[in-house]
């Protein structure tokens, strides 16, 4: 009868470890999921810092280029307003078609940038002879990983996309840029997608 007795207690025994062994394993499950999540948000959270250069402006006139960087970069600090990214400048041009990968790395370096934006407005010409500008400009934009990898390029027409016939050419610049600036986001969307496939 003690022997059945103890036995009983026993199993008791055993039962209750079973459910405190149980519970203290569903418990650092739930415990490492939330945390990994929380790791994960806070990744996504970080503020990236994304470094543009002065764009290079095509003609290459001197009277234009600070209208235009001006513009264009009254349209990025517009564009970066409604964002968590943060803006940095970089007083220098880029040439938009040999860009030197190892330049851009140490521009990130040196900036604390997580990416880099290197840019081109075209304007248009009309007539004959001598240049007459147009109020239209396509605006071409190349981003760079902190390594000075490309990751993603777009460009806006301003004629094209907006179909703009009338209107100051700021305003061209402006609304290309800002065309440009969320083709680079779309893109960069459509990329993170595909390697959340992978």
């Amino acid at each position: 009868m003690y022997a059945i007795q103890r036995k009983g207690s026993n199993f008791a025994y055993e039962l209750q470890m079973k459910k405190i062994i149980f519970f203290t394993a569903v418990t650092t499950f739930l415990f490492i999921g939330f945390t990994s999540v929380k790791a994960q948000k806070n990744a996504d959270d970080k503020i990236k810092k994304v470094l543009y250069f002065n764009p290079e402006v095509e003609p290459d006139i001197d009277e234009i280029k600070d209208p235009t960087n001006n513009a264009f970069f009254d349209a990025v600090t517009d564009n970066f307003s409604n964002r968590r990214n943060k803006m940095l400048r970089a007083e220098v041009q880029v040439p938009f078609d040999s860009i030197d990968k190892q330049t851009i790395a140490d521009y990130c370096l040196n900036n604390d940038a997580d990416f880099a934006i290197v840019s081109k407005v075209r304007y248009f010409k009309v007539g004959f002879g001598k240049y007459v500008f147009s109020n239209q400009v396509v605006v071409s934009m190349k981003l760079f990983g902190a390594d000075g990898t490309l990751v993603t390029e777009t460009d806006h027409d301003t004629y094209r996309k907006n179909m703009r016939l009338l209107g100051s050419t700021t305003n061209s610049v402006k609304i290309g840029t800002e065309g440009a600036i969320k083709g680079i986001i779309k893109k960069l969307r459509k990329l993170k997608s595909t390697e959340a496939e992978l």
